[in-house]
């Protein structure tokens, strides 16, 4: 966890107290009832804030709080993440409200959104996937581009999103950034020497080069970016689905379904049909399987690099780059 806590400010307890900066982005004149930790995460603490407005009315607020210059850029990546998201669809997403620095603890930084109590169960494939597909289809790249405005993060670690033309320049830099965070985590593997050059030079260029080619092209679609099960719910109140805890950017839209492929998700082949129900599959078709296994490959490198101390992830990593060198190589 990056956060080392924030003395007379702690969630729970009875305790109402919040920081200056936290109070200054709530409902004027309103006034704090309770404090209660709330939800689970890797990397900050979280809680709910209850509060009675100036006419009585209660209102709830989710707020995650985390520390140094690493949490700093993470509370301002969700919100820009989530406003993005909020702003293309904003029934599919908490309405993100601020994200700031603690005035009382310099160190001590948050990302502020409307409270929804929502239910962990998985949403009809349906519903949910004509709500994805809306958000991939309705959303546009401000320039046209692949990228986003700011560097997002997944867990505590930083995606690269510099603005590129080409969908295939622009994963193949994602995969770098995620393999060189996975290298410093881990150290190195003699099979990196022969899997890693094979999956640049041969394996994307045959996989993502065909996408961009002989009249075909892809739009820059908004996607979450990290859209596994656990960052998905169903809203109590209007029973539609919700998605919270993205690391967005402007992508080919079948790259948000590398995250369902790890046998370890939920989101099944009945989520990928319902989709594709809504939304073609790119052209060519025959590449499909592949791509979703090299954007596997992106998230599952990733992963590994964020836990540092689980060997297993790293060979889910190998046994992908030997797949994609077996078939594509």
């Amino acid at each position: 966890m990056n956060y080392d806590g924030a003395e007379g400010l702690e969630f729970g307890g009875g305790n109402t107290k919040l920081d200056p900066s936290v109070i200054l982005e709530l409902p004027k004149g309103c006034q704090v009832i309770s404090t209660e930790g709330h939800g689970v995460s890797f990397w900050a603490n979280t809680a709910r804030i209850d509060v009675e407005l100036a006419d009585g009315t209660p209102q709830k607020f989710f707020i995650k709080v985390i520390s140094k210059e690493q949490g700093k850029h993470m509370m301002h990546s969700e919100f820009e993440s989530m406003k993005t998201i909020y702003s293309c669809m904003p029934d599919f997403a908490p309405r993100p409200i601020a994200w700031g620095t603690y005035q009382s603890i310099p160190n001590t930084h948050f990302f502020l959104c409307d409270y929804k109590e929502m239910i962990d169960e998985m949403p009809d494939p349906q519903k949910f996937a004509s709500r994805l597909a809306a958000l991939h289809q309705n959303s546009k790249s401000p320039n046209g581009k692949f990228g986003f405005h700011i560097t997002t993060y997944s867990g505590n670690l930083p995606q690269i999103n510099e603005w590129e033309d080409s969908w295939e320049v622009y994963f193949a830099k994602c995969l770098r950034k995620a393999l060189d965070l996975e290298l410093e985590a881990k150290g190195d593997d003699p099979e990196f020497h022969v899997l890693v050059p094979i999956i640049f030079d041969k394996v994307i260029p045959r996989l993502l080069r065909p996408l961009e080619t002989e009249g075909r092209s892809i739009k820059p679609s908004l996607v979450h970016g990290d859209l596994w099960y656990a960052n998905s719910g169903i809203d109590i109140d209007s029973d539609e689905s919700l998605i919270f805890d993205a690391c967005c950017f402007y992508a080919h839209n079948e790259y948000e379904f590398g995250q369902w492929q790890p046998v370890c998700n939920k989101f099944g082949a009945e989520y990928l049909a319902a989709y594709h129900s809504y939304v073609q599959i790119s052209a060519p078709e025959e590449d499909y399987g592949g791509r979703l296994d090299l954007y596997k490959l992106r998230f599952n490198t990733h992963v590994s690099a964020l836990f540092t101390e689980n060997e297993t992830l790293r060979e889910q990593m190998l046994g992908d780059m030997r797949d994609l060198v077996k078939r594509y190589g």
